[in-house]
């Protein structure tokens, strides 16, 4: 079993690289400013609000809506982490996107041939209430830690069925796999593999851009 973690564990540092490898930010916007509104957010019944499971809702706090999500959180959704995934998956064209600011949280449902991957930021007001959502949404998936190298410095844990979570300054990330089969991609990586994968290009991203 600990040689099983062991391994995991080395398997995750080198997604890790080969993710900051793939990051396509030379394409995203520089600006970090807010945005006026989120592009063509769905009505909350839609599937990108409903199918994913996202404990999102349940976290929320009940603090005033801001204007929109800026321009580090809209890479979630745009061209360069499109680019990464469809690398990672050797798609031939981009996969269909549907996004929705809501709650201070912005989401972006892929919709992939094997299934739904969502990926979600909550945006919080300063580190610390950013720090007690983190914790809360990790204890509602019952999240493990991610420990050593594996989290690249951040507070990060994971579920073995496909979501990893990731705290960066005021933004949790939240990518949301377990909708995908248990083998992903040419390289039939576990979804929580994946999802890694996906969170560590975007966190990469936002380095680059801040």
């Amino acid at each position: 079993m600990i040689r099983a973690t062991k391994n995991r564990n080395h398997a995750m540092v080198s997604l890790a690289v080969a993710s900051l490898l793939l990051s396509g930010c030379a394409a995203a916007a520089g600006s970090t400013g807010r945005a006026e509104t989120a592009s063509a957010p769905p009505p909350p019944s839609s599937p990108a609000a409903t199918h994913s499971g996202d404990p999102h809702a349940q976290t929320q706090s009940s603090a005033p809506q801001s204007p929109g999500p800026s321009e580090a959180l809209k890479m979630i959704c745009g061209k360069e982490t499109k680019d990464d995934i469809s690398s990672i998956l050797a798609l031939k064209q981009a996969p269909h996107t549907v996004d929705e600011w809501t709650d201070s949280t912005y989401t972006c449902t892929y919709h992939l041939a094997e299934g739904p991957l969502v990926i979600s930021v909550k945006e919080s007001p300063d580190p610390a209430p950013a720090r007690k959502y983190f914790d809360a949404l990790q204890d509602k998936l019952e999240a493990a830690p991610i420990k050593g190298l594996a989290n690249l410095g951040f507070p990060a844990a994971q579920t073995p069925g496909g979501a990893v979570i990731f705290l960066k300054d005021s933004s949790t990330l939240y990518v949301n796999a377990t909708g995908l089969p248990a083998a992903v991609g040419p390289q039939k990586v576990a979804p929580t593999d994946f999802a890694y994968q996906v969170a560590t290009t975007i966190l990469a991203c936002w380095k680059e851009h801040h």
